[in-house]
Formats: C-alpha cells, structure tokens, sequence
C-alpha cells in the first residue's frame, strides 16, 4: 500500500499537483512548484558539493549537422587491385624485354643474310617475335583492365592512385588509414560534401575526424542513400567491420541554445536538461527527440531567450528531485 501512494504522490506532482506544498512548509524539502513545473532549489554551496555546474547560454544560429551511416571497410580489395596492378605492370615489362629481344635477334638474322642462317632458322625466329608481340599485347590488355576496374570499383580518385600507388593507397595497404563508406539517410541530400566529417567511436563515443576522398561508386544495401568515402585515422579507435555514426555539417541553420552531452540526463523514455526558473531554481525541460545537433552539441528552441542550464551533474538534480518527490509523498501520507 505504502508503494502505491508514492507512486500516486510521484505521478501527482508530475502532473502538477499540490503534494509538494506541506512539505514545503514545513522546510523538509527543496521542490518548489514554478508555474505548474517541479523545480529544484540548490544553494551555490549544494550544487558544488553534488558536483554540478551551470553556463548562462544564448541562442545563436549554429550548422546543423546531418546523422549518417559510417561503415569502415576492409582494406583487402584495394590492396588486392594495387598488388594485381602491379604484377600485371611488371609482367608487360617482362614481355616487353623479351620482344625486344626477339625483335633484334630478327633483324640480326636478315642482315646475315640467307647464307650463314638457314631458312628454318629464320622461320623459327620470326616465330618467337610473333609470339613476343602477343604477349606483349596480352599484357597490355590486362593492365588496362585492372586500371578500368580500380575506377569502376573506387572511382577516379581512388582508381588512380590504385595505379599510381599512390601514397593515399599505401597508407590505406598500411591500415595507417582506413576508408570509410558514410551514407546519408534515405531522402537526404547535400549539394557538395564537407571536407571533413566526424565519425563517433564506440563505447565512450569519442568523435574522430574524417577527410573526405570522393563520391562513392555504390551505395550502402542497408540504407540505400547517397555515399561518399572518408578516411581515419587508422589508430583513432575504428577497425575494419564497424559500424559508426558519423556527422556531416550541411548548409542549413537552427536558431538555438547549444547544449552538451553532459546536459543530457534520460528518464522515463525521454531525455531531458534542467534550466533556470528563479533565484538558484531548476526545473527539468524535455529534449526534442528530433533536436538538431550542431558541433557534437543539440540545439534546443524552445526556451524562450537566454537561459542557465546545468551542463554538467544534470544527474545529481534529478536525483535530488526524486528524493523530494518520495520525501513530499511520505509527508502527504503522514497528513
């Protein structure tokens, strides 16, 4: 019995009812009833003891950042095509030498002339420059189809430096970087991508940044959205295989208060800050579960102007404000 009335306490004050009032006057909590709202009173000294801490913050317009899709790819496949290209290289080098061995061995036998080198020599010899040349071509031939299917499969900018191996490709062969696919989700578009993105690395959720390298040639089966390929750092944290959350700054604005993670405190299902109502006073406001983010930070709309917000412990003022809640329902019961 005694549960069911804290909780009918606990619901009560939620939905704005009076049980806070006995309780406060007889000074035995620190909930106030601001305009409907349960807020918090905490003394500059209390707030320092439960290690929290507040910044007065203005709206302001700030870049909305897009949530994409990030996968980081394993590397084998390019290093498959550098290598193939490569040997492919080497081996029309070889037949190369080697026809133009056959090609003077040729001309030193029809200078010599019909009577120091037999017909069927002569015949023999032509033979190995013919076979020389298809070699030579059969090279060709496949050099220029792994240089076809390096662009097909990477792209020009990553194509090209898969032929040149370049040093974009080597530190990718290195995992000194490491390619990253993002995908934009379905519907979105940006006009140009930025230079830079940021991928969160998991489990602390640390971002690292990414440089853009090009348009990707596919897009991502899961998401069918547009993609593009980035790279890491290949000792930020990423390994081949994950999946990631990246951000990429568009073009559009939100006029808002940017606040931190670390204002963040989840209850109920829902995500929430706490904000100043009065003289060392907080109360807990909703955040929108579509709020955009801007510099790893969600830009809130909705509080009027400037506003205090507790940046940092906004779990410490909760707690204290369930412990009033439980302390005005024990107080209701007592009454």
């Amino acid at each position: 019995m005694m549960r069911r009335a804290v909780l009918s306490a606990v619901l009560a004050l939620c939905t704005g009812g009076s049980l806070i009032e006995p309780a406060l006057s007889q000074g035995r909590t620190r909930l106030l009833a601001e305009g409907g709202r349960v807020a918090v009173r905490l003394t500059p000294e209390e707030r320092g003891r439960i290690g929290v801490a507040t910044a007065h913050l203005a709206p302001q317009p700030h870049k909305v950042e897009i949530l994409a899709y990030g996968s980081v790819l394993d590397p084998a496949r390019i290093t498959d095509l550098t290598n193939s290209y490569a040997g492919a290289v080497a081996a029309l080098r070889t037949a190369r030498a080697r026809a133009e061995v056959s090609a003077g061995a040729l001309r030193r036998a029809r200078s010599l002339g019909p009577t120091v080198v037999a017909g069927a020599q002569l015949e023999t010899v032509e033979g190995s420059v013919h076979t020389d040349e298809a070699a030579v071509a059969a090279a060709e031939s496949q050099v220029r189809t792994l240089a076809a299917t390096a662009q097909q499969e990477w792209g020009p900018v990553l194509g090209r430096a898969i032929v040149e191996r370049a040093p974009l490709v080597t530190r990718l062969i290195e995992r000194a970087d490491l390619l990253v696919q993002v995908t934009l989700p379905s519907g979105e578009a940006l006009r140009a991508p930025p230079a830079t993105a940021f991928a969160e690395v998991p489990p602390q959720s640390e971002r690292v940044t990414m440089r853009l390298v090009s348009p990707a040639t596919r897009a991502d089966q899961r998401i069918q959205g547009v993609s593009y390929y980035y790279l890491v750092a290949g000792d930020g944290g990423l390994l081949p295989g994950m999946s990631v959350q990246a951000f990429l700054t568009s073009p559009q604005e939100s006029v808002g208060i940017a606040v931190p993670e670390s204002a963040v405190v989840h209850w109920q299902g829902r995500a929430w800050i706490y904000r100043g109502v009065g003289d060392e006073t907080f109360a807990r406001h909703p955040l929108k579960p579509d709020a955009p983010i801007s510099a790893d930070r969600y830009v809130v709309d909705d509080l009027g102007g400037e506003a205090d917000v507790v940046v940092t412990g906004p779990q410490a003022v909760l707690t204290e404000e369930l412990k009033g809640q439980v302390q005005a329902s024990g107080d209701a019961d007592d009454d």
